[in-house]
């Protein structure tokens, strides 16, 4: 590598998108407070509010450790907030006395008068959005992922907040109102049996003729593919993108983080890293393309169309 100077951009780990059983979350925080490299962690359920209880008990001890080890700890709000209980949580977010990401407009409204983050599930696509959002009290804004670099680069000119980046992980796209899993299987939400836990990191969905096309988390809609920017996080730094999002999956994230600290740092080769990447995530297919300006899908490696 030709640059080799340290970058200071920061890494996150996104909240937990899947339904995972509690105690697993609850060590898999613990070692992200022992081991993991990231100057962030998000908690909070942010795809069903049904999911919610399971965790909630762990989470002042989860807390806990990863603040007593250094890390920032960031509750994300529901995307989704439609029923009256969910209203009343985040009402109850905007009175606690912790930061919190807000992945939908209410909760964004609710937190006005206070600093808070806004996550990617919430539409920020131009200057006008971002300054009329750093006027409500935004610090920090995890940007939704079609966003081109260039346009990222523009975004991050502003300076009128940080600005986090989706780098790792399955795509968020969409959140509906209808649980995809409860249908699969013949139930209805109300009875959905929780058996979106069946798919640990999502359930790749295909098209009628067999050809991957996207994935299913409960009420979600994700990418295929796992996007993977490890070889323009360092550019993105460079333009003023301030911090990575990793999205938690069934892989050994810690190595994943440092995969990518290490390419930030310039202790890594991208190509290298990438090699490694391919290694701990061997059943994922990866892409950028959104990076590039191009269909999300795609994976471009050297400029050049590979997949």
């Amino acid at each position: 590598m030709t640059d080799v100077g340290p970058n200071l951009a920061k890494l996150s780990l996104g909240p937990l998108l899947f339904n995972w059983p509690a105690e697993q979350i609850r060590d898999f925080y613990f070692r992200m407070a022992e081991e993991g490299p990231f100057d962030t962690v998000h908690l909070g359920e942010v795809v069903c509010s049904k999911r919610e209880p399971f965790f909630a008990k762990f989470i002042p001890e989860v807390m806990d450790r990863l603040t007593t080890s250094g890390k920032e700890v960031v509750i994300s709000s529901l995307a989704l907030v439609m029923a009256e209980k969910e209203r009343q949580g985040v009402r109850a977010l905007a009175e606690a006395d912790f930061v919190v990401e807000a992945n939908d407009i209410s909760a964004a409204l609710a937190l006005v008068g206070r600093p808070f983050h806004v996550g990617p599930f919430v539409n920020v696509y131009n200057e006008g959005t971002l300054v009329y959002l750093s006027g409500m009290g935004m610090k920090r804004v995890c940007l939704p992922a079609e966003l081109s670099g260039a346009t990222l680069a523009i975004l991050a000119a502003q300076k009128s907040c940080e600005i986090e980046v989706q780098a790792f992980g399955r795509l968020p796209l969409a959140v509906s109102a209808r649980c995809y899993h409860a249908r699969l299987h013949d139930l209805h939400k109300d009875g959905c049996q929780y058996v979106c836990a069946e798919d640990a990191d999502g359930l790749a969905v295909d098209t009628m003729d067999g050809k991957p096309f996207l994935a299913i988390n409960g009420t979600q809609t994700m990418s295929e593919r796992y996007v993977n920017l490890l070889g323009q996080v360092r550019s993105l730094g460079q333009a003023g993108v301030s911090r990575f999002r990793l999205w938690p999956h069934h892989c050994d994230m810690v190595a994943v983080g440092r995969l990518f600290r290490n390419v930030l740092d310039g202790q890594l080769d991208a190509k290298a890293a990438n090699r490694q990447l391919a290694e701990l995530v061997p059943d994922a297919a990866f892409s950028n393309g959104y990076i590039h300006g191009l269909e999300g899908h795609r994976l471009i490696d050297d400029d050049l169309l590979i997949a």
